[in-house]
């Protein structure tokens, strides 16, 4: 395998919203009781009351620093890696340094970057490239998603899968550290770009010309064709990713996969032979959080102990687009 880039995770936090039931969710669409669980696979998830996408972002962020013992100004760059926002202007990682406490006027370089679901994967690939110990020495990802809201109250089907929620990373180039960033990659097949999306919101059908309707302004999703690409394009996707590197899938210690549905995370588990504890997930008690999934998966399962220092990890899902993501990092 290469040898890769001395990158280390220093720090993380995560900041999720009130803990709603699937209960609660079925019986006030009059769904059937444990539609959620049997279709979706989620038992709870968390929903906004009073909070922004900036609000979360910025809690997240300073439990991050405190887990690492830092103040903001020793960080060089914010990327905010997520698909919702607060506003079309500014950009959402402005929003979010604005919402935290410590900032102090601090002046802090802000980037937002936004593949869907894939979000934080490709920011973590962006800040282990831009990482080098001079220009840039410290790096958060924060990634803060508000689903509930673009959802249509007439499809259970998302209905009772998407969860709110934040979590942030704080990133630097050691050279001491047995920490690596290995490897990632990315392939977008247009083909499923209109399996999962809101069309309206943008210039194409603008509010000025296209008013707020529930179908138009919501999340939509054609599930079994969405299925059916993912299953004939992730096993070879990741079978090539894992060929470049040299490895199997019994050399990784621990996969995060994105917590896209239940019956994405059985495609996962069906096309290879997984040791017991080796894939992690958390989509029964979060739903899909977007591209929070990831990172708050990935925050969890150090608290835990499921990942330990010198782990290897993969990080892999899919996005709206549609588009595979891979990365492969030593913890």
């Amino acid at each position: 395998m290469i040898e890769g880039k001395a990158i280390k995770i220093i720090g993380s936090g995560t900041y999720l919203p009130n803990k709603v039931s699937s209960e609660e969710i079925e019986l006030k669409f009059d769904l059937k009781r444990n539609f959620s669980e049997k279709y979706s696979g989620v038992k709870f998830r968390h929903q906004v009351t009073f909070e922004s996408n900036g609000y979360m972002g910025a809690r997240a962020i300073e439990k991050a620093l405190l887990n690492a013992n830092l103040i903001l100004s020793d960080i060089d760059l914010i990327i905010s890696a997520a698909a919702t926002f607060d506003y079309p202007l500014p950009n959402q990682s402005s929003v979010i340094l604005s919402e935290i406490k410590q900032q102090n006027l601090n002046s802090i370089a802000t980037l937002d970057i936004d593949t869907t679901c894939l979000s934080f994967v490709t920011a973590f690939e962006v800040a282990s490239k831009m990482l080098d110990g001079n220009q840039y020495k410290r790096i958060i990802i924060v990634s803060s998603e508000i689903a509930s809201k673009g959802l249509n109250p007439s499809n259970p089907e998302s209905l009772t899968l998407f969860g709110d929620g934040a979590a942030a990373f704080i990133l630097t180039y050691d050279e001491q550290s047995n920490s690596r960033f290995y490897k990632s990659s990315f392939k977008t097949f247009p083909e499923g770009l209109n399996y999962t999306i809101i069309k309206g919101g943008g210039n194409k059908y603008h509010f000025k010309d296209y008013p707020y309707n529930s179908k138009l302004h919501s999340f939509e999703m054609e599930g079994l064709k969405l299925l059916k690409l993912a299953k004939q394009k992730l096993p070879t996707f990741i079978n090539e990713f894992l060929n470049e590197l040299q490895i199997e899938m019994n050399d990784i210690d621990v996969i995060v996969p994105h917590q896209a549905s239940k019956a994405g995370l059985t495609i996962l588990k069906n096309s290879y032979s997984l040791r017991e504890n080796q894939l992690v997930e958390n989509l029964e008690t979060h739903g899909n959080c977007i591209a929070a999934s990831i990172p708050i998966l990935l925050h969890d399962s150090i608290n835990n102990g499921k990942i330990k220092r010198n782990n290897t990890c993969l990080l892999v899902g899919t996005s709206a687009g549609f588009s595979i993501g891979t990365l492969l990092i030593k913890y």
